[in-house]
């Protein structure tokens, strides 16, 4: 499927190769099979990648806005806290097609998210994006790789699971969606078009979103919706946010429901997408 056309500094067909199963917990426990050159991973400790430019365009905004359920008259000078996501994929993928994790790259999780908000992100800026390894653990064959982000007004770090060992296969039928009229009121979905939306205005083009072969590959049931995308699904509710920590528990297949419930008290909230009982998402934020 054609791509929608990015006004970035990198175009699409220079982002690095599509990554493994990211943003879901594996179905199963990967066996313990270290990597062939374990220095090398702990040498990426303290590896740059960037700066890249990066202007805040006002339509990519309003494409995040549209396919995040929000309203664009909330936003007209600076973009939702949920944008961080897209600065994120500025330097992520380069940091996740690095030759040196070759080797630990058949599973990769994104198991955990977290932004710092020093300022909203202000719409047609340029911003300066850089990401660099914090840390490198390896533990029962699962490396735990700390991935930190400066993009001026945010800052954030993600915790990558990876792993040598392929996963099994999941399920071969696609799903059906649900239709959008059978949603209670306050429950997310999204359909595959908009997972397609999604990926263009964040430039999250990981293939298990949109290719359920992929995703089957991957050892899932079928596509599933982006963890950061429900992220912004939390985050939307909120105008000012300084601080917020995300913990991705399990998968939420494309088309499917999801459950909202949030406890606040003073300027600290704990929210939580789940599905038929079972968490999707935990989310900790520090309101500005």
């Amino acid at each position: 499927m054609q791509a929608a056309q990015l006004r970035h500094h990198q175009e699409q067909g220079q982002h690095p190769r599509a990554l493994g199963a990211l943003q879901v917990l594996p179905l199963v426990p990967p066996a313990h099979q270290a990597p062939r050159d374990s220095l090398a991973i702990f040498q990426l400790e303290g590896r740059e990648y960037g700066p890249f430019p990066l202007r805040v365009c006002r339509e990519k905004v309003d494409e995040f806005v549209d396919v995040t359920g929000d309203e664009r008259s909330r936003w007209t000078s600076h973009a939702p806290p949920g944008w961080a996501a897209a600065l994120l994929f500025v330097a992520a993928p380069h940091f996740l097609s690095d030759p040196a994790l070759s080797d630990i790259t058949r599973s990769v999780i994104h198991g955990e998210q977290k932004f710092r908000w020093a300022a909203p992100i202000p719409i047609e800026e340029e911003l300066s994006v850089r990401g660099t390894v914090t840390k490198a653990r390896e533990r029962g064959g699962v490396w735990f790789v700390t991935f930190d982000l400066d993009a001026g007004p945010v800052r954030g770090t993600s915790i990558f699971l990876m792993s040598s060992a392929r996963p099994p296969a999941g399920a071969t039928e696609e799903s059906t969606e649900l239709n959008p009229a059978e949603k209670d009121p306050g429950e997310f979905s999204a359909s595959r078009a908009d997972l397609i939306r999604y990926a263009a205005a964040t430039r999250d083009w990981n293939s298990i979103h949109w290719d359920h072969k992929a995703a089957v590959e991957a050892g899932l049931g079928g596509i599933v919706v982006h963890g950061l995308l429900q992220a912004a699904w939390v985050l939307r509710r909120f105008e000012r946010v300084a601080e917020a920590r995300f913990r991705f528990r399990a998968p939420l297949p494309v088309g499917k429901a999801a459950q909202f419930e949030q406890k606040a008290e003073d300027s600290q909230v704990t929210a939580r997408l789940s599905r038929d009982g079972q968490e999707l998402v935990l989310a900790n934020l520090l309101l500005a």
